[in-house]
């Protein structure tokens, strides 16, 4: 393989990695019409709400995927909105998403509604 032809792989696998690094910061709005058939089926556990508030008027619903991790205690922390926070145990979903991620559903201030954690991190 010629140095100009293992270039263009290397800048196509970077910018396969940044893109799924994007698709999963956790910022409100990433990633979200993409799933949005199954996060309107997600339901808040303990209140049966849904996790999903949809798209209204143009503006993007609460859950997108993210990245998450299991800390040594065994609670969830995730990246929403580029902080990391501890997920509350009465959010997290006990299915795991379609594509095997990590998502959240989250407010604008920070509440997370739904959590969904990859497996077995992600």
């Amino acid at each position: 393989m010629s140095f100009r032809s293992r270039s263009v792989v290397s800048s196509l696998a970077l910018g396969i990695i940044a893109s799924t690094a994007v698709a999963q910061d956790g910022q409100r709005g990433r990633g979200h019409a993409e799933n949005h058939d199954w996060y309107q089926e997600l339901k808040q556990p303990g209140t049966g709400y849904s996790c999903c508030n949809g798209t209204t008027g143009g503006i993007e619903g609460d859950c997108r995927p993210t990245r998450a991790y299991l800390t040594d205690e065994g609670q969830w922390r995730a990246l929403v909105d580029g902080k990391w926070v501890l997920v509350p145990p009465r959010a997290v979903l006990k299915q795991l998403a379609p594509d095997g991620r990590s998502h959240v559903c989250a407010s604008r201030t920070g509440v997370i509604y739904c959590f969904l954690g990859g497996s077995p991190k992600s």
